[in-house]
Order: C-alpha cells, then sequence, then structure tokens
C-alpha cells in the first residue's frame, strides 16, 4: 500500500509539471504568437507525451511508469539543456538545428536576466527527473 501511495503522489506532481509546462508553451505560441523554434518542437515532442502517460497512469496505476516516463523525460532534459548552452552562449548557433524559420537563440520574454522559455522548460523537465527518480528509489524501498 505504501509503494502505490508514493507512485501515485510522485506521478500526481509530475502530472501537474508536464501539464503547466505542456499549456504553457501552448500560451506562449497561440496566445502571445511566439513563434517556437526547431529546439523548442524537439522539447515539446518529449513534454507533451509525458502529460498523457501521468495521467494514464494516475487513472490506471502502474508500477512500471518510471521504465517509459524516465527515457522521455532524459531526452527531452538533454535538449533542453543543450538549448539553454546555446541561450548561455557556451555553444554558437552554427551547431544548432535551428537553420530555417525562428532562430534558436531568439528571446521573446526575459526575467530577472536568466528566466526564458527555454530556462523554463530546463526547470520543467528537471523537477519531472528529480521526482521520477527519487520516487522510483523510494519505491524500490516496497
Amino acid at each position: 500500500m505504501q509503494k502505490k501511495r508514493i507512485i501515485s503522489t510522485v506521478v500526481f506532481y509530475c502530472f501537474l509539471v508536464a501539464s503547466v509546462a505542456s499549456l504553457g508553451s501552448l500560451f506562449f505560441s497561440e496566445f502571445m504568437e511566439f513563434i517556437p523554434c526547431t529546439m523548442c518542437w524537439y522539447q515539446r515532442i518529449f513534454m507533451y507525451p509525458l502529460v498523457f502517460i501521468f495521467l494514464t497512469n494516475l487513472l490506471e496505476s502502474d508500477e512500471n511508469i518510471f521504465k517509459y516516463a524516465i527515457p522521455l523525460a532524459l531526452v527531452g532534459f538533454g535538449f533542453a539543456f543543450y538549448h539553454n548552452l546555446l541561450m548561455w552562449g557556451i555553444i554558437s548557433e552554427d551547431i544548432v538545428p535551428c537553420k530555417h524559420g525562428v532562430p534558436c537563440s531568439t528571446e521573446y520574454i526575459e526575467y530577472l536576466g536568466f528566466i526564458n522559455i527555454p530556462f523554463l522548460s530546463l526547470t520543467a523537465f528537471s523537477l519531472i527527473l528529480v521526482l521520477l527518480l527519487v520516487g522510483q528509489n523510494r519505491a524500490k524501498r516496497f
């Protein structure tokens, strides 16, 4: 019983984070009319399914959630981290896939000098990964 409660709690919080991130990205593109760059699309490809995976798991609990959610979150984190390296000026825009359309270095928003859309994505993927890894570790104890 304790194991199921841990998994349910972790999945609920992951669902909240993934939902806010997905709705936020849709808000920026559909209502604020910010055109997503290629790297943003790659991050969306890995965030959007997580919402449905977590929702499905909330409705029908599956202890294997970690096996299929962690890889998606990890790849999404990789794209978000790479995008942030570009935004921080650590890597050159010449080596990113944003050759057509909006440049990946475009900053639509900036708060406090460092909070921008790629940083929000990195934060969401990081939170999901931490929650999943801690939850997986705690669930193994029972």
